[in-house]
């Protein structure tokens, strides 16, 4: 449904997006993660056809952004990260307008734009300026905007950003509505807990270049070999330590933790993290505890924009 084949995006001797190659299938939600600056959002404006590629190839529905643009973008519905509509007309008026340019007849137009603001919860500000209206209201105006023509495809840049608690939860809700209904939705976040709630997959990347790509159970089983362990032996001296840090790598030792009788660190793999424990058994105390920790979508996401370089 949306394809991205070695997309590329160069700005001068700046290559803000780096041969990324994904999909996302119809009723799949894909979570695009990246630290400010990764690629995101250009990306994303490249698929809406906003933008066109340095190299590489781009298709909505089948449809190719180059060679077929009107028949891509068609299929589209794109909302940007700071949605903006002219201020002094009224929600009501700018649907009605927006379905217009989007190919409508009049009496169409009006019933889908009726229909999206039904669907949206905003029947009360349908007389109301786009400039009277608040955050959370202007991006429930950009997402009706981007249904208007009942596209299969759906790019939201940023979403989430200046919703409360609960609008958050009702935009989860309405996407994972929308992806029951065939659609293929792509939208990019910072708020970690929203993408590990809802979307089916998760691509992050970073400098342009994807870095993970995959279920985020599956990322979070990938990445396990590397997941800090945590236990707690009976008691914790210097002498204790001291052997520790002897037996650990340097890497490990830097990543050690200590908080009383209860100490974490990060194994260099699988079979470091099984010498250890046949090391703790060798010694002279007693481990109630030792566990390996699952790592976080936000672990996930520092470890692959930290330690990754260009």
């Amino acid at each position: 449904m949306i394809e991205a084949e070695a997309l590329t995006k160069r700005y001068g001797s700046l290559t803000a997006v780096d041969a990324l190659t994904f999909g996302v299938e119809p009723g799949e939600i894909l979570g695009f993660l990246g630290p400010n600056g990764a690629g995101k959002s250009t990306t994303l404006r490249i698929l809406s056809g906003f933008q066109p590629p340095s190299s590489g190839r781009a298709r909505i529905d089948g449809c190719d952004l180059q060679d077929a643009s009107l028949q891509a973008r068609q299929r589209i519905g794109y909302l940007p990260e700071n949605f903006v509509a002219p201020p002094e007309l009224r929600v009501g008026e700018y649907l009605r307008f927006r379905a217009r340019l989007k190919g409508l007849k009049r009496g169409e137009a009006r019933q889908r734009a009726a229909r999206v603001v039904e669907t949206l919860g905003l029947e009360d500000r349908v007389r109301q300026p786009f400039a009277a209206l608040s955050k959370g209201y202007r991006q429930r105006v950009g997402l009706a905007d981007a249904l208007l023509a009942d596209p299969p495809a759906l790019l939201l840049d940023e979403p989430f950003g200046g919703l409360d608690p609960v609008q958050r939860q009702d935009f989860r809700n309405f996407l994972r509505e929308l992806a029951g209904q065939g659609k293929a939705v792509l939208f990019s976040s910072h708020v970690l807990p929203e993408v590990e709630e809802i979307a089916d997959r998760v691509l992050i990347i970073h400098h342009g270049k994807a870095r993970a790509d995959g279920e985020l159970a599956r990322l979070q089983q990938r990445a396990a070999d590397e997941a800090p362990v945590q236990f707690r032996t009976s008691h914790v001296d210097e002498a204790f330590l001291t052997a520790l840090r002897g037996f650990l790598l340097e890497s490990e030792a830097d990543s050690l933790q200590v908080d009383g009788i209860q100490l974490r660190l990060r194994p260099v793999d699988g079979a470091r993290r099984q010498a250890l424990f046949r090391w703790l058994a060798a010694q002279e105390v007693e481990v109630a505890e030792f566990r390996t920790l699952t790592p976080t979508l936000e672990d996930l996401f520092r470890s692959m924009t930290t330690e990754a370089r260009p």
